[in-house]
């Protein structure tokens, strides 16, 4: 099937904006399209197309290190599903077949490497979920990738008891898709502090076991000094009993995919907030490992 056209030319697309994508930018407005935004990725090694189901800017969590400017407390409105299948046709098609990676995307990151359900808040907090992630299945059978480009949901995990979130996970597995899940505390205090989540950890632990068991699941977690400092020992110490009681349960995580902040925050925290130096996280992931999960580091 002829990929669809539609919206901006593919010129316009590689040439709007004036400057290339890089690890620091990820602006969500880069190619001016409502759904769909190419960002180059740390964790996934180039360029990940990504899907903002919440272009309202709306999160049921509040993370001390979120981006987003503008955040506000809430859920993803209704998406327009033509939009955008005609938005990731559109990418798709610039990308593959146009010169968008020539002239918006650093050399040694030209690769396409997945689609990403991301953006601006809680993509679960979204009702059409599960059929936005029909939508991008179509387009990928339709451009060859179906199976071969992976999907990726980036989640706070929160809204994993609701029904029809599940049913969108079984969907995403069915696609050959992942979870990444986050979890950057496990203890009530640090869980409220960084995240403003009002949950139990072992209420949100049992979320993430429940992602495990409905698509493959990788534990997303940020951390970063706070006023110049590390996380404390407490702080760690919780981290791994946590995946260490999940490694005992033989909860089938893929592992852990741990990171520090890159770009600017825009909370009110943010001036508190620095990154970790690469030998922290190393050392941190090596602690990781002994329990028996694959760390992926990202400085």
């Amino acid at each position: 099937m002829e990929p669809e056209r539609a919206g901006l030319s593919l010129q316009t697309m590689s040439r709007s904006g004036k400057h290339e994508l890089s690890v620091v930018d990820h602006d969500r407005n880069s190619v001016e399209l409502t759904y769909v935004y190419p960002v180059v990725s740390r964790r996934a090694g180039g360029v990940s197309i990504g899907v903002n189901l919440n272009p309202n800017n709306a999160c049921n969590w509040r993370c001390v290190y979120c981006q987003v400017p503008g955040l506000v407390f809430g859920k993803a409105p209704p998406a327009d599903l033509k939009l955008l299948e005609t938005e990731l046709r559109q990418m798709f098609d610039a990308v593959l077949h146009g010169d968008f990676m020539a002239e918006r995307v650093p050399e040694g990151a030209r690769n396409l490497r997945d689609v990403a359900f991301s953006g601006n808040g809680e993509p679960t907090s979204c009702l059409e979920l599960d059929a936005a992630l029909e939508t991008v299945a179509a387009v990928l059978g339709d451009f060859g990738l179906l199976g071969k480009l992976p999907v990726v949901l980036i989640t706070n995990g929160s809204l994993l008891h609701l029904p029809r979130v599940r049913t969108a996970l079984e969907r995403l597995s069915g696609m050959g898709g992942e979870v990444w899940f986050k979890l950057d505390s496990a203890t009530e205090q640090g869980a409220r502090r960084i995240n403003s989540c009002q949950a139990s950890p072992q209420e949100h632990l049992n979320k993430l076991r429940a992602a495990a068991s409905l698509c493959p699941t990788w534990v997303q977690t940020c951390l970063f000094q706070w006023h110049g400092a590390e996380p404390t020992k407490d702080e760690q110490d919780a981290y791994l009993d946590a995946l260490r009681g999940l490694v005992q349960d033989a909860v089938p995580l893929r592992g852990v995919l741990l990171y520090t902040t890159a770009r600017p925050s825009h909370q009110p925290e943010a001036p508190a907030l620095q990154p970790l130096p690469l030998q922290f996280l190393e050392a941190f992931a090596s602690r990781i490992r002994e329990l028996g999960l694959d760390v992926r580091v990202s400085g």
